[in-house]
């Protein structure tokens, strides 16, 4: 049986790394990538080429407008200001998407079922997610669960970068060999700026301080990587 995996592929630091990290693990990968109004559109097309220089087996970009009618946020109303890094408080901040992750993982795993992928990958993760409710490895196990009875078909959601942080994240993408792709190819800026962003929001402030501290420490960052990931 070939091996099949479906990606929410946004053409960010994380889904990237994660393509790249599944790429020599299954025989087919399908990126499944979603235009839902976001201020920060330009990763839809960083995704498409993206996708297409790693060569995945096929890429869909999916009319998600709906949730930009219906969740407001400073990612789906120019109006609202994207706050910067030095703003950021315990608060849930205005950059959170109500309901993203829900139906993003939904849809892509109705795709999965139609493509009969037995693994759908997200690179959501826990240790280092602004606080997004969605974020959460519970979140993602009970999705998971109610998805496999919904559809009585069993998909494994799968989230490489649920317990690394940031520089563990950059030292995934150098493990492969693809560090300087990810650091000037992808767009992770809530601004919409690829590569190292607008350096003032708190995606681009993450990135910036994981690479930094990678790039200072690339033994220890590689050591615990390999150690969470069980990778040689």
């Amino acid at each position: 049986m070939r091996k099949k995996a479906v990606i929410v592929f946004s053409g960010g630091q994380d889904s990237t790394t994660c393509l790249i990290h599944a790429l020599s693990k299954y025989d087919e990968i399908h990126c499944v990538t979603f235009d839902y109004g976001q201020r920060h559109r330009e990763e839809i097309e960083v995704a498409r080429q993206l996708a297409k220089e790693l060569g995945v087996t096929e890429h869909n970009v999916l009319d998600l407008k709906l949730l930009n009618d219906l969740s407001v946020s400073s990612l789906t109303r120019e109006n609202i200001p994207v706050p910067t890094a030095s703003a950021s408080d315990s608060k849930l901040p205005n950059t959170f998407v109500a309901g993203r992750n829900i139906v993003f993982l939904t849809l892509a795993s109705i795709y999965a079922y139609q493509v009969q992928a037995q693994t759908l990958i997200s690179g959501i993760g826990e240790t280092e997610y602004a606080g997004y409710p969605d974020c959460r490895d519970e979140f993602v196990k009970h999705l998971n669960k109610a998805i496999n009875l919904g559809m009585e078909y069993e998909i494994q959601l799968e989230t490489p970068l649920m317990w690394l942080t940031k520089p563990e994240t950059w030292a995934l993408a150098d493990y492969h060999g693809k560090l300087e792709m990810v650091r000037q190819h992808t767009l992770s800026c809530y601004n919409g700026i690829r590569g190292s962003g607008c350096g003032d929001c708190n995606a681009c402030n993450l990135r910036s301080k994981g690479l930094s501290d990678y790039l200072q420490n690339k033994k220890k960052f590689t050591n615990s990587l390999k150690y969470r990931l069980q990778i040689e």
